[in-house]
């Protein structure tokens, strides 16, 4: 699924009107019976409804949508934000049409004495401001949304909140903060970012008929990772296979008290479909590597405690994978260094790795084309410095895998894929349960094999974050996201890749 920006969403309304053709104001009223249809669907109907409208076409939504209610004998009160100027040709047109319907409880609003209680069990819809807004509220709307926000009552934003802005940092604005967002056609990238979540609640993506054809005139950048992705990136198995056709992986791990990240990484690397794993470790490590991965082969350091030389003809491996419980020994940072200047495949590079190149940045400029770097945001800020907001973090992000040549994946609630060549794809798959130690070594397991079986970089960062994320869901909802632990990720993750298929 693409992810507009605001001046893109603008244009495709435009797009449609010109070439389904529509008028604007059908394709209005096109959208408030889907909101109609969605609040019916879950049954609030049955509710009374005060509508907050601008002057603009979201405040022309809300109109449309108090008219539709209204026929269906819904109570329903409108207040409208009055400054003394017009609304727009399609506000007008719906105030017109909500005048016609008898006893119609319309209000307007100019000062803050003009607010009214709002009852506990009223359900809100917020037209106040869309996609189009481009400054923070302030004066008698933004003390409107305080008040709105204060009632406890159900709100529903209408395309996005008010006070939000599509596609920058929205941090300090007097913001409204729904229940549910019920938006058209494509996610916004204001919905992808965690210092949002408060302003989105549970977003819903209505589809309103909006020309498909127009997505094909963009270079879009953001994308969702969704379903149909996923489905053409997979690569089933064919008949006559062998465990050569799978690719040998490496998995440099562990270190004293750590020694779980890599038997996670590892379990999860093998559940990834791998052919051959070999595990390089600390001498610690040895018997609980060989009792909980006996699938695996074990290498051990001349430590007995941490990884500091490997002495391994690195070629015949298809893929390593470095960093899950590695620790930030001296010795270890040298051995990260012999890597790189070794080993010219494709690396997945996660936790202690990305520490210790964060010492030494002279590591960067070192890391192979095509490796996958899985910091999560602390981790990034120590490599690349800090940032003001996510929508930074996002763009220096995609700034970076560009210079580097490399997929950096960006964890978070919406996993930040940025691709060699600009894309960049947030994930769909994931919840609050995954929040939890290990879950980043199992991904690390999970990237390294499927990098080993033959997939692209790009390609295995899309479709391991997805299943990570996939199995997450499944065991979120067998066990509860409280009790979910990494390793019931990667219990899940033959039930994920059957959902692929």
């Amino acid at each position: 699924m693409k992810i507009l920006s605001a001046e893109a969403i603008r244009d495709w309304d435009q797009y449609t009107i010109t070439h389904e053709p529509i008028s604007s104001i059908d394709l209005m009223e096109r959208a408030a019976l889907a909101c109609v249809d969605w609040l019916q669907e879950q049954q609030l109907t049955n509710r009374s409804f005060t509508i907050f409208c601008g002057k603009g076409n979201n405040g022309g939504d809300g109109l449309a949508i108090a008219r539709l209610l209204a026929r269906q004998q819904v109570p329903v009160s409108v207040y409208i934000l009055e400054f003394g100027h017009l609304g727009t040709a399609d506000f007008q047109a719906n105030l017109e049409r909500l005048h016609k319907i008898p006893s119609m409880d319309i209000h307007f609003i100019q000062t803050e004495e003009q607010f009214h209680p709002l009852e506990k069990d009223t359900v809100i819809i917020d037209a106040l401001f869309g996609s189009g807004l481009n400054r923070s509220l302030e004066g008698v709307t933004a003390k409107l949304v305080d008040h709105i926000n204060k009632s406890g009552c159900t709100i529903i934003s209408i395309d996005i909140a008010s006070g939000l802005f599509v596609d920058k940092s929205s941090i300090g604005n007097s913001i409204v903060t729904p229940a549910y967002t019920l938006s058209f056609q494509c996610y916004k990238p204001a919905f992808l970012f965690a210092e949002n979540e408060k302003y989105t609640g549970d977003v819903q993506i209505l589809d309103i008929g909006l020309h498909h054809e127009y997505l094909k005139t963009l270079d879009i950048n953001y994308e969702l990772l969704d379903d149909e992705i996923i489905h053409a990136l997979f690569q089933p198995r064919k008949s006559f296979s062998h465990k050569g056709h799978f690719g040998h992986a490496l998995l440099v791990a562990g270190s004293y008290g750590k020694m779980g990240a890599a038997v996670l990484a590892a379990r999860a690397c093998m559940r990834s479909g791998v052919g051959l794993l070999s595990c390089h470790i600390p001498q610690c490590g040895y018997n609980v590597l060989q009792i909980s991965i006996p699938e695996a082969m074990v290498l051990t350091d001349f430590n007995s405690s941490f990884i500091t030389k490997i002495d391994d003809d690195l070629t015949k491996y298809d893929a390593i994978g470095i960093g899950p419980g590695l620790g930030t020994a001296s010795e270890t940072t040298l051995m990260l260094h012999d890597l790189l200047q070794t080993f010219h495949g494709p690396l997945v590079i996660d936790a202690d790795g990305l520490n210790g190149i964060a010492k030494q940045e002279h590591l960067l400029k070192m890391i192979p084309a095509g490796s996958i770097l899985t910091p999560h945001p602390k981790e990034f800020e120590r490599m690349f410095g800090k940032s003001a907001n996510d929508f930074e973090r996002a763009a220096l992000a995609s700034q970076k895998a560009q210079e580097l040549k490399v997929v950096m994946v960006l964890k978070g609630h919406h996993t930040l894929i940025a691709l060699p060549n600009g894309s960049c794809f947030f994930n769909s798959t994931g919840n609050a349960g995954m929040a939890t130690a290990g879950s980043g070594d199992v991904l690390t397991g999970i990237l390294t094999g499927l990098l080993a079986q033959g997939y692209k970089s790009s390609d295995a960062a899309m479709l391991g974050t997805y299943l990570h994320g996939r199995a997450g869901d499944i065991a979120a909802r067998r066990v509860s996201m409280e009790s979910l632990i990494a390793s019931d990720i990667i219990e899940q993750l033959g039930a994920a890749f059957q959902f692929i298929y």
